[in-house]
């Protein structure tokens, strides 16, 4: 349930102009900062874009709502900045749902805009009633029902607020017709006072003085880093820290970027596709520091009783609710993690921890991810990953769908900056990946922006298509197409006897007359040399380009750990015998 909140406010001065509560709205957000809305239109939002009309704010019109808040998602990804999506009522609020819920587990500040029937007209189940707020209040950090147009300037700066103050997240303002229509004068709240909001503590000095004390005492040390390092802007303080301390690193998926993947103390990814290197440091280390990490079971695989048995836990998060909640923590240090970083880098002791770097160097040299570099039957999707990263040098953002594109990118594309991979971690959202990029294209014009996706995910949001196209957003879709759900293949290969029950996507369109039906410029690769030539093409093309990929539909993902048994009890797959 969302918090009970209340607000003091401290307006700037008063406009004696009489203005409609759409007005309002707008000028709400402008006073924020916002640059970019991502919606879609419907009738109980036609007072708002009617105010849109005049060009306060800029609009991008999705051909979906998902596709509008995954692109919000997206923008707010990349540049640290709330995303904002708006959608009708009814229907156009239900399908944000899914984009919410993304939001909400991986931690991304959105505000997100509904439009509701007359206030006289709720509960009646009017035309395109929906109650959104009862909806969305398990996804959202808070929401509201706006009743009368003098809430509206107060509620956008509490829900502004809200979605960035401590751990960010989704926050939901639902406004009838009526109350948009209706006038009022306009002031705007300078700061709220919101009682109930977490605030970052400071760093507990007592705490710091024990992380100290551990770090000393250690001998196998590792760092496990997660999204809370990207959210809160602090590589450089990670760096330093592992530098000073000579403690690996290993980072989730989520925590890609946050430490550079082509650094020496970086083991790769932990988990149930992680590398042998992180998982065997998880398994063997005497002291492992969480720092933004909240030891899901994508890293745990849900057997903490196999789960680093033999380490003290220190965990570093900005969230109190963290702490304690999938694993025992010998120290906790709650606060902002940039900040937590910067008071312990200031005496940070280094560990004893010289035989332990061997003993993971050695684990990277001997068991590093591999697959047979073949064309037969066609396309190594690990090579294309491989090929993307070296033709980018690792500085692309990467926007990806879910399903096996998703975990080789986390495996074979070296991330060198924060905010550069957008995934869909918690939710596993697909349909993500493309209406991301497209956010995050728009929020950085000059960065090469790749959207990494699967025939399946693809066809989820293909219809964004338009978007790219009308408005020439260079962003290059990438389609790793085996012609089936492919991580649904693999476990029904692995885990259910070969039972290939409903994964084959034969009948999906050719994307290259698809995408030409757009008027995007498109190329198909089946083999390494038409891949090199298509991409080098479709990298170079100054707007929107989508590259086929046709690879091996029998390629799977390994590593792999099976969901409920230990880290030990990785299949390296048929490249490792």
């Amino acid at each position: 349930m969302a918090p009970q909140l209340e607000s003091k406010t401290n307006s700037i001065g008063l406009d004696e102009k009489k203005y409609t509560g759409s007005e309002i709205l707008l000028r709400s957000l402008v006073e924020e900062g916002v640059e970019m809305i991502f919606g879609y239109p419907g009738g109980a939002v036609l007072p708002i874009y009617d105010s849109l009309y005049d060009g306060h704010v800029r609009h991008l019109l999705a051909r979906h709502e998902q596709g509008a808040i995954h692109a919000a998602d997206g923008y707010a990804r990349a540049t640290g900045k709330p995303g904002v999506v708006m959608a009708t009522s009814g229907p156009g609020a239900t399908n944000l749902v899914t984009g919410i819920a993304t939001a909400m587990m991986d931690s991304i500040p959105l505000v997100c805009i509904t439009g509701n029937v007359p206030l006289s007209l709720l509960g009646t189940d009017a035309f395109q009633e929906a109650d959104i707020t009862g909806i969305t209040m398990p996804i959202t950090k808070h929401n509201y029902l706006v009743r009368s147009i003098e809430e509206i300037p107060t509620v956008v700066k509490e829900a502004f607020t809200i979605a960035t103050t401590g751990r960010p997240g989704p926050v939901l303002i639902d406004i009838p017709k009526d109350v948009s229509q209706a006038t009022n004068t306009f002031s705007y709240p300078e700061k709220v006072e919101i009682r109930g909001l977490n605030k970052p503590q400071e760093p507990s000095e007592v705490q710091i003085n024990r992380l100290y004390q551990v770090i000393q005492q250690a001998e196998r040390p590792v760092i496990l880093a997660g999204g809370g390092v990207v959210r809160a802007n602090a590589q450089t303080e990670l760096i330093e820290f592992a530098e000073k301390s000579n403690i690996p690193v290993t980072t989730t998926l989520m925590g890609l970027g946050g430490f550079p993947s082509r650094h020496d103390l970086w083991l790769g990814m932990p988990g149930m596709h992680g590398t042998y290197a992180a998982n065997h440091a998880l398994l063997e280390c005497d002291l492992l520091i969480g720092i933004g990490a909240r030891f899901d079971d994508r890293v745990t695989m849900g057997r903490i009783d196999k789960f680093a048995t033999g380490a003290k836990i220190i965990h570093i998060d900005i969230d109190p609710a963290e702490i304690d909640k999938n694993v025992h923590t010998y120290v906790p240090i709650i606060g902002d993690v940039k900040e937590v970083l910067s008071v312990a880098n200031k005496q940070l002791p280094s560990a004893n921890s010289s035989r332990w770097i061997g003993t993971c160097d050695a684990w990277k040299k001997n068991h590093p991810l591999q697959y047979q570099d073949t064309d037969e039957n066609g396309l190594k999707p690990q090579w294309v990953i491989e090929h993307l990263d070296q033709t980018t040098e690792g500085k692309a953002i990467v926007a990806t769908d879910v399903g096996q594109h998703q975990m080789w990118v986390a495996q074979y594309y070296l991330f060198s900056e924060p905010r550069s991979l957008l995934s869909s971690g918690g939710l596993g959202t697909m349909g993500f990946g493309f209406p991301a990029a497209i956010g995050a294209q728009l929020a950085d014009p000059d960065r090469t922006v790749i959207a990494v996706t699967g025939d399946g995910g693809f066809q989820m949001t293909a219809q964004e298509l338009a978007v790219i196209a009308l408005d020439n957003i260079p962003v290059k879709i990438v389609i790793i197409n085996n012609q089936c759900l492919g991580m649904v293949r693999q476990w029904q290969e692995v885990f259910y006897k070969e039972r290939y029950s409903e994964v084959d996507l034969s009948g999906s369109p050719d994307f290259v007359k698809l995408a030409d039906a757009y008027g995007v410029k498109a190329w198909r690769a089946t083999n390494k040399e038409e891949a090199i030539q298509a991409w080098k093409e479709a990298l170079h093309h100054p707007g929107p380009a989508v590259v086929d990929f046709w690879v091996n539909p029998n390629e799977n993902v390994y590593p792999m750990v099976a969901p409920g048994t230990g880290l030990d009890e990785m299949m390296m797959g048929d490249e490792e015998q």
